[in-house]
């Protein structure tokens, strides 16, 4: 359950997470909405907004309920759809790698 905890803690507390990432997010996800009720203060504080999620996931869905959100509110937002991709370590695996290459520079 950590993808889903991350976008929950990281969203709701963005006065101290600015990067906030999303690794194959579970349903324990609150919807878009409650993740995000103050869309003008995510587009200022929130420096990077970013999900994977293997294409073969049952939990895709989760993600991409929040990416569609974000792209109709005007809020950047990364969504990676690795393809084929179970919700196993090999999808977490990349995530982390390519998400530690942006928080990082």
């Amino acid at each position: 359950m950590g993808g889903g905890q991350s976008l929950n803690f990281g969203l709701g507390h963005m006065d101290v997470f600015a990067y906030v990432g999303g690794f194959s997010s579970a349903p324990n996800t609150q919807r878009a909405a409650q993740l995000i009720p103050d869309v003008d203060k995510v587009k200022k504080e929130n420096k990077l907004l970013w999900m994977v999620c293997g294409g073969a996931d049952g939990l895709m869905n989760n993600s991409a309920q929040l990416k569609a959100f974000c792209d109709e509110n005007g809020i950047p937002c990364t969504l990676i759809n690795y393809p084929e991709g179970q919700h196993n370590f090999v999808v977490w695996k990349y995530g982390l790698y390519s998400f530690a290459q942006l928080i990082f520079k």
